[in-house]
């Protein structure tokens, strides 16, 4: 039996959006009025084919009856939680990490008042939450006990989670539990729930929100020789298949984003086809959430117009997954895409 997948694309965004919303010529995102679209991509394992909005009935009655499941899907309206406002696009988790050895910024904020520092301008800026953690998952780390990555963060997340929104970025149930316990809003585990059995569990008992990120491999090895046959298509059965489990066990929610892991055991084809068709995942239901920020693509496209921080890419991956209706991005300098985002809103809108 083949198996469809549903691509909403050729999107409208700003001004021309809500003008082509008025004339019931685009459909809205997630019922937004800034974002709309009027053509879906019709995905199959050995095809593809564009169809317009209005041609939708023209199909068999078993395709038109798949595609509308997940256009109600894609134009329904997502509810607000951990500060993540839903109503305009895109929000931004501002990233601490209180590690010697994250791939960008090991050791720059190790120091309390450092880190204190640098989390409150990271909110000051516009991010709406701050993802701490104390384990680096860069390409090539090696995990590290659980009682060495809770003393990296544990005085910060005390000192920080009554007065900022905090995300938690573990792989950990034991790391979880005392971050909840202190006022966390968010999980963030970058191995989808793979990596201790005891995730699942801690989320369920504690009903607290949490991203849902693919990763292939683990940090040692994963970007040793990353292999799909379909790199889109195998990492959507991946979020659908651990959706239908999480459900099983009681997880019943909807406050649970989706993040496709870029550079997380992808090499550059993977993740540019992921970051070109990024909107397929809104067939999922479920918010976006996209880690791009300083990641090695920029450094892989750029080639000797790489830099240290990587800002220029950064703006720009962000800018586009912004008008193909990314919900969160998961950056380092918040104030650097704040000014991009509020630029090119200025500009597609005056």
């Amino acid at each position: 039996m083949t198996r469809y997948y549903t691509r909403v694309c050729n999107f409208y965004y700003g001004s021309k959006s809500k003008i082509y919303l008025e004339k019931n010529k685009t459909l809205p995102l997630h019922g937004l009025k800034e974002i709309s679209f009027d053509k879906i991509e019709i995905i199959t394992r050995r095809s593809k084919k564009t169809v317009f909005i209005n041609q939708i009935n023209k199909l068999s009655h078993s395709l038109k009856k798949k595609i509308n499941s997940d256009l109600k899907k894609i134009v329904s309206k997502k509810k607000s939680f951990c500060n993540l406002k839903f109503n305009s696009i895109p929000n931004l988790l501002g990233v601490l990490n209180l590690t010697p050895d994250s791939f960008s910024d090991g050791g720059k904020f190790n120091k309390e008042e450092k880190a204190i520092q640098h989390a409150t301008n990271l909110f000051n800026s516009g991010a709406n939450l701050v993802d701490i953690g104390g384990e680096s998952t860069r390409p090539g780390s090696k995990p590290i006990n659980e009682n060495l990555e809770w003393s990296r963060i544990s005085k910060i997340l005390k000192l920080l989670s009554k007065k900022i929104p905090i995300s938690l970025d573990t792989r950990k149930s034991f790391i979880m539990k005392k971050g909840i316990q202190l006022g966390v809003k968010l999980i963030n585990d970058v191995s989808g729930l793979e990596y201790d059995p005891g995730t699942t569990n801690v989320l369920k008992l504690n009903n607290i929100p949490f991203v849902l990120q693919h990763s292939q491999g683990r940090p040692e090895d994963m970007q040793n020789n990353p292999s799909y046959k379909n790199e889109l298509l195998d990492i959507y059965d991946f979020f659908e298949k651990k959706l239908k489990f999480l459900r099983s066990i009681g997880i019943t929610h909807n406050k649970i984003i989706i993040d496709p892991g870029i550079g997380f055991g992808k090499n550059l084809k993977h993740n540019m086809n992921l970051i070109k068709n990024i909107s397929i995942f809104h067939s999922l239901g479920f918010p976006i959430l996209v880690g791009n920020s300083r990641k090695r693509f920029i450094k892989d496209i750029s080639k000797n117009n790489d830099s240290k921080l990587r800002i220029g890419g950064t703006v720009a991956s962000s800018i586009y997954m912004m008008t193909q209706g990314v919900q969160i991005l998961r950056v380092h300098d918040v104030n650097e895409i704040m000014q991009g985002i509020k630029v090119y809103r200025k500009i597609i809108n005056n």
